[in-house]
């Protein structure tokens, strides 16, 4: 619909008006027509915009949701972390809480789910979202508990997820079409293990112990190694006693989930500032983009890459070149072994 321009809508109706009249800009037909032009044009456009909410690959919000709602697939709602938390009486020793207790942390709620030992529990964040993926602060209980003298949050167990945005469903949607998720294949377990709220990523390996074993290694919604709690859950729903049918898994396969080890990558290099840029900011901003690139890299590739690396680097504002970069100590890409994950370690820039 390109062509279905004001200008050429207008062209070609003053095309159909008889020669002998005047059709100049300004003239009475001009006039009349342009109006008309004008509307056409705009119906156009929304039409375009209309047609593209009905195809998978154009939609948007809830028009994206009913594309694909008849494959089963639904937008992931948005889901509460859960966090440890350690409770003390005022000689230090731990003390336990009631189930159900609800505490403050700074400006967010916790509940209480579950002891597990003495003195420590689950807690789930009241508001759902990566807004509470905290994993350290005061614990301050909304109502009163006898002995209690401090709480303060430990780590954060399973990281919340916000709802998921359009691109992430889409691309889940037609990664399912492609890859079709059935009777128990490599993209069913897969699937299974990121149905569970909190896992950002799956990989599989068949037959990894023996003949009907299966091993799913999963990061969390960060792309970090999962928490025993998260891998626990998963465990639990696809397969929680081996080789029973108890869960997801189909009955003889006996499944083991475990995180994804984590590997360290250590980044150094010497740069050319741009005028007015100080060496401490610049390390700032990359250390950022190495950050925001690494929750994208889990399970991606077997190794990483340093040319990669070099892009961010010199894609970072302030940098106009960089000289001996290396990862890890070494002058050449990193590799990555089946179940693990990149992390950041040190950023060390130097000019």
């Amino acid at each position: 619909m390109a062509d279905q321009t004001f200008e050429g809508i207008l062209e070609r109706m003053l095309e159909r008006v008889p020669e002998e009249l005047d059709k100049r800009e300004g003239s009475i037909i001009y006039d009349a027509l342009a109006p008309a032009a004008a509307e056409l044009a705009q119906l156009y456009v929304e039409l375009e915009l209309n047609t593209n909410l009905f195809f998978a690959d154009t939609a948007t919000g809830e028009f994206l949701e009913r594309s694909i709602a008849w494959s089963g697939i639904a937008r992931r709602p948005a889901s509460p972390a859960e966090i440890q938390g350690a409770f003390y009486a005022d000689g230090g020793e731990g003390v336990d809480i009631p189930i159900g207790s609800r505490f403050s942390l700074e400006q967010l709620n916790y509940t209480a789910a579950e002891k597990l030992s003495p003195g420590n529990y689950r807690l789930t964040c009241e508001t759902p979202g990566t807004v509470g993926n905290r994993n350290s602060g005061a614990l301050l209980p909304i109502d009163y508990i006898p002995q209690l003298s401090r709480g303060e949050a430990v780590r954060l167990l399973i990281p919340g997820e916000n709802a998921e945005d359009d691109e992430t469903l889409r691309k889940r949607y037609f990664d399912s079409a492609r890859r079709p998720a059935t009777s128990g294949n490599k993209a069913h377990y897969a699937e299974w293990a990121l149905q569970i709220p909190g896992v950002g990523g799956a990989r599989v390996f068949p037959l990894w112990n023996g003949l009907k074993t299966v091993k799913v290694v999963i990061v969390d919604a960060e792309q970090l190694p999962a928490s025993s709690a998260l891998v626990a859950e998963v465990q639990n729903y696809i397969d929680p006693v081996p080789g029973q049918g108890e869960g997801q898994a189909p009955i003889g396969a006996e499944v083991t989930v475990a995180s994804a080890a984590g590997k360290t990558i250590n980044v150094a290099a010497t740069v050319s500032l741009a005028s007015g840029y100080a060496l401490h900011a610049v390390t700032d901003a990359f250390a950022a983009r190495l950050e925001q690139w690494r929750k994208g890299a889990a399970f991606a590739a077997n190794y990483v890459s340093q040319a990669v690396i070099g892009s961010l680097l010199l894609g970072t504002d302030g940098v106009l070149d960089y000289f001996d970069l290396m990862l890890n100590g070494g002058s050449g890409n990193v590799s990555l072994a089946d179940d693990e994950a990149p992390l950041i370690g040190t950023v060390d820039l130097e000019v």
